[in-house]
């Protein structure tokens, strides 16, 4: 038993490969930004059919004025969630980013010593 693990505990893990025998970044980071990224990305689609159905209820009011204010406001909380979805894009790549390359530093001079 101690030998078999002594074995798999020393064996090389390969660097996994795309079709084109190119190498994959395939660490944390990179995973959790994909992941975040295809959530964020299902919800700006989800926003945009949001939009799309207060576009078809706007339209098709036949101007009932209950219809055109329920179009106006299907149409706006499709665009403050397309608007969210894009802040929170930028936020949670910046801050991944920021947090793995070990948050921020700043330097500061203090009798000729750099201080971190």
């Amino acid at each position: 038993m101690k030998d078999s693990l002594t074995t798999l505990a020393i064996q090389e893990i390969k660097p996994v490969t795309n079709a084109d025998g190119k190498t994959v970044d395939n660490n944390l980071q990179t995973n959790v930004i994909t992941i975040i990224n295809a959530v964020i990305g299902v919800l700006g689609v989800v926003c945009v059919v949001v939009m799309i159905i207060g576009g078809v209820q706007y339209m098709t009011s036949t101007g009932d004025a209950s219809k055109v204010e329920k179009g106006k406001k299907t149409i706006l909380y499709g665009l403050i969630g397309l608007i969210i979805c894009a802040l929170s894009f930028a936020i949670v790549n910046f801050t991944i980013n920021d947090i793995m390359k070990g948050g921020s530093t700043t330097q500061t001079q203090d009798q000729g010593q750099t201080k971190k």
